[in-house]
């Protein structure tokens, strides 16, 4: 598996999003933990997570759980980073809400702490602005956490290019991750990805192949990345990831996935080169 730097700890160029095992039809847990299982199994490094991937009202960190048992009964469990999120509710409704306070966040990883069983989180990330909450304070949070040594790198998700600087300004230059969404039909995060590049902070594309519903019709809907899957004698899915990987080298997708074979597929990307002609094939749609 070829790697990526997100801070000081290398991880693998591809990562694991955790949030189709957990959330509305979801599998079963045999089947997660298989997934998960196989991820590790191809030299995954990276597992994204957060509180907010749960289905129910009554099972806050359902994901965090999982992963927590996947890594416990495999013997590379140790060798992963765990990125978690918090600021990010789900009433169990089906809904999704917000909480950016100070209080929060630190009552929140402080239970991220516990179901993940460990002293400290290797990546903890403020999940999506709140707009009842100045983004100075809930990145304060953050900056105290990290002083604390509750976590050891901090990040942010959902952000715009003002919230990337300044999250880095009051962290004292150590934000080592943005995860915002991105993929073939989202490319309004291109300006956030340069600059991330140009600082070299990681750049974590959530739902990468377009969604969970969606993922599956990337090849039909865009028709380059279906010509140079069938050109290389793979799937649309893992020439979207490749193409993303050369956009820069900051780039760690982290693509969702309920299944062994899916997560084994994406991974393959990491091994997939394109040529300078179908980069800017790709990069044209």
């Amino acid at each position: 598996m070829h790697t990526r730097r997100i801070g000081d700890v290398e991880v693998s160029a591809i990562g694991l999003g955790g949030m189709p095992m957990s959330i509305e039809g979801r599998p079963d847990e045999a089947r997660s933990l298989a997934t998960l299982h196989a991820a590790l199994d191809a030299g995954v490094t990276l597992i994204d997570t957060a509180d907010a991937y749960h289905r129910d009202a009554d099972e806050v960190g359902h994901n965090e759980t999982l992963i927590a048992k996947a890594l416990a009964s495999h013997e590379r469990g140790k060798d992963v980073l765990v990125a978690t999120k918090g600021g990010h509710l789900r009433p169990g409704d089906g809904s999704w809400t917000l909480d950016g306070s100070p209080r929060h966040l630190k009552e929140a990883c402080e239970a991220s702490l516990r179901r993940l069983g460990v002293e400290a989180i290797g990546l903890y990330q403020f999940h999506r602005p709140d707009p009842r909450v100045p983004y100075a304070e809930s990145v304060g949070a953050l900056r105290e956490l990290l002083d604390e040594g509750k976590i050891r790198m901090a990040g942010i998700s959902n952000a715009n290019p003002d919230q990337i600087r300044e999250a880095d300004e009051i962290l004292g230059g150590r934000l080592v991750s943005v995860q915002n969404q991105f993929s073939p039909a989202f490319r309004s995060s291109e300006p956030e990805l340069r600059l991330c590049d140009e600082r070299g902070i990681a750049f974590l594309p959530w739902s990468p192949l377009g969604g969970i519903a969606k993922a599956g019709e990337l090849g039909s809907a865009y028709a380059p990345f279906a010509r140079v899957a069938e050109a290389h004698g793979v799937s649309p899915q893992q020439v979207c990831l490749a193409w993303m990987l050369a956009k820069s080298p900051v780039v760690v997708p982290i693509p969702g996935s309920s299944r062994p074979e899916t997560i084994r597929d994406s991974l393959a990307a990491a091994e997939l080169s394109l040529t300078e002609k179908e980069f800017a094939e790709l990069d044209a749609v």
